[in-house]
């Protein structure tokens, strides 16, 4: 099989789009029948840049191609998008990307296609802009779905563009450092030592930004343990828990893990240490990571929602329910999340929610904590939420969270810091 990467991407983005697939799925499958680790590279750009900006990519194909493609032509729709995204949007040049995207319709096995593959993508040079975008709607001129944007209109009235724009930047890369390996400031000294610059550190969790991102294998004593990849506002879980000494601590919904292994650099002297996810496929990746780091924990397969099933009568002195969500925080990392989500699955997860918060809450100790989190900007996941779950239940409190001048609940937006979408809440039981 030639590796043309255009080919590939077409293919990776059809599964997606038209099957439904998750790009943290289909993208290593293409990317293993790649040797080159720059094109890898490249078919991930490829990829996520096609699928932020789907609607106005689609809408350029629109203009040239008359007759929609369907059937086995379809992924000759996403070839299409392929050529011109990287036209617009890559330093590729123009003349490589034209070569290329349509040497890729013989990968494709049908040839006779070349030449309208051919001819819009000329017709894309010669006419680039689309015509009044101020006129156009909603979907292609902002790249998300509509029924998106009118939940952020609603609940972001004056913030909903600057949400949707973020949404289309890369993120950022963050790091945090294993604490029982060395230290932040011994850390950065390793950095420096390496050319990896740092643009901040964050104040709350000591959480570094990079001004760039860089491969895994380049950061110093990664393979060793001494520092993981996690977003900033991911890295507010466990300090907001605050575990102490000989507590009992459950991280609910766990996978991959990092929030579990944070909890235990943090305070390994916790008494016990559960992680529970629903996915048994899912807790490789939590072993993994606590291998890697050199941490233990009891990691079980188990459904949040139906604890009798796993849990074994010891209450716990703090929990972390990071809640199955929308996953709408994320985007910036996750551009297959606007295809892939649809907005009668935000009822749904709504109803898992509260039933994994009921059910969890039970296993809370009398005066125990619980941080409710998600890396969703919808307000029916996150402040309605826990505004419903106070009223229905008693002996639940609201704890103020005063980390950057926030107080109550946290709702972190896309960008906010350069960090993702995330929420939390603060819970005690009382006693």
């Amino acid at each position: 099989m030639s590796k043309n990467v255009r080919a590939l991407a077409a293919r990776c983005l059809y599964a997606v789009v038209d099957n439904g697939r998750s790009l943290s799925e289909e993208l290593p499958k293409q990317q293993q029948l790649i040797e080159s680790g720059k094109d890898k590279g490249l078919l991930q750009e490829l990829c996520y840049g096609v699928l932020r900006y789907l609607p106005e990519l689609e809408q350029h194909v629109r203009r040239f191609v008359k007759k929609p493609l369907t059937g086995k032509q379809r992924v000759f729709h996403f070839l299409m998008m392929v050529g011109i995204y990287q036209i617009k949007f890559t330093r590729i040049p123009d003349h490589a990307a034209v070569a290329e995207t349509v040497a890729a319709t013989a990968i494709l096995k049908n040839k006779h296609l070349k030449g309208m593959v051919n001819a819009v993508l000329r017709s894309y040079q010669r006419e680039p802009e689309l015509e009044n975008p101020e006129s156009l709607p909603d979907p292609v001129r902002f790249n998300h779905p509509g029924w998106f944007i009118n939940k952020i209109k609603a609940g972001y009235p004056e913030q909903w563009q600057q949400i949707l724009q973020q949404n289309l930047e890369r993120p950022p890369m963050w790091l945090r450092v294993n604490q029982q390996k060395t230290s932040v400031e011994d850390y950065l000294n390793l950095l420096a030592e390496q050319d990896i610059a740092v643009k901040q550190v964050a104040e709350f969790s000591q959480a570094i930004l990079l001004e760039q991102a860089v491969d895994v294998t380049k950061l110093p004593n990664f393979a060793e343990g001494w520092v993981s990849v996690q977003d900033g506002a991911a890295q507010m879980a466990a300090p907001l828990l605050q575990a102490q000494t000989n507590d009992n601590v459950l991280d609910c919904c766990a996978a991959p893990g990092g929030k579990t292994c944070h909890i235990l650099e943090l305070c390994p002297e916790i008494n016990a240490m559960t992680a529970i996810d629903v996915e048994q496929s899912r807790l490789v990746r939590v072993e993994e990571n606590l291998a890697r780091l050199g941490l233990q924990a009891k990691v079980i397969a188990g459904d949040a929602a139906n604890p009798e099933s796993w849990f074994d009568g010891n209450l716990f002195d703090r929990i972390l329910l990071d809640a199955p969500c929308s996953g709408t925080g994320v985007i910036r990392k996750n551009p297959d999340i606007k295809w892939l989500r649809r907005a009668t699955d935000i009822d749904a997860l709504v109803i898992l929610q509260q039933q994994i918060m009921n059910s969890i809450w039970q296993l809370l100790k009398p005066g125990g904590t619980m941080i409710y989190a998600t890396c969703s900007i919808l307000p029916e996941e996150n402040k309605q939420q826990i505004a419903k779950f106070l009223a229905s239940t008693a002996d639940a409190q609201l704890e103020s969270i005063t980390v950057a001048g926030e107080s109550d609940d946290w709702q972190i937006l896309p960008g906010e810091n350069s960090m993702d979408g995330f929420y939390y809440a603060k819970l005690s039981k009382k006693c």
